[in-house]
């Protein structure tokens, strides 16, 4: 599986220019490569982020969670997502599993993973505790 250009990109300006809150993205079965699919704007929320899922296709996401510890610092962590509803083909499902770990690879700077098959599995209560 192949990893376009534009997904490592977008990765670094989101990890080191903070361009955008997450980015989400989708393989393109014709061509046999990962591609950006959205770009969440540094405004954006995490409820627009999980509204951007969608509810029968699978897809990889990033998000660039802030949030403050109990000590009072302001903190960010990169989130890997991986989005695989239930209600997904079946093909679907297995070629994002098989293709996870070769795009994870080539986001350098990832720091904490989900796998959701819902949006209750990747609640903003679950991340503020992996994040922590």
């Amino acid at each position: 599986m192949a990893v376009s250009d534009e997904c490592k990109l977008k990765f670094q300006d989101l990890k080191s220019k903070r361009s955008f809150r997450f980015i989400t993205f989708k393989i393109n079965e014709q061509t046999q490569q990962v591609v950006v699919d959205r770009l969440g704007q540094p405004g954006d929320t995490y409820d627009d982020f999980t509204a951007s899922m969608p509810d029968s296709e699978c897809r990889y996401a990033v998000y660039d969670f802030d949030f403050t510890t109990d000590e009072n610092c302001q903190k960010s962590k990169i989130f890997f997502v991986s989005w695989s509803p239930d209600t997904s083909r079946v093909r679907s499902k297995m070629l994002y599993a098989s293709s996870k770990d070769r795009f994870k690879r080539e986001l350098d700077g990832i720091q904490v993973e989900l796998q959701a098959t819902d949006p209750s599995e990747m609640s903003m209560d679950i991340v503020k505790a992996r994040a922590l």
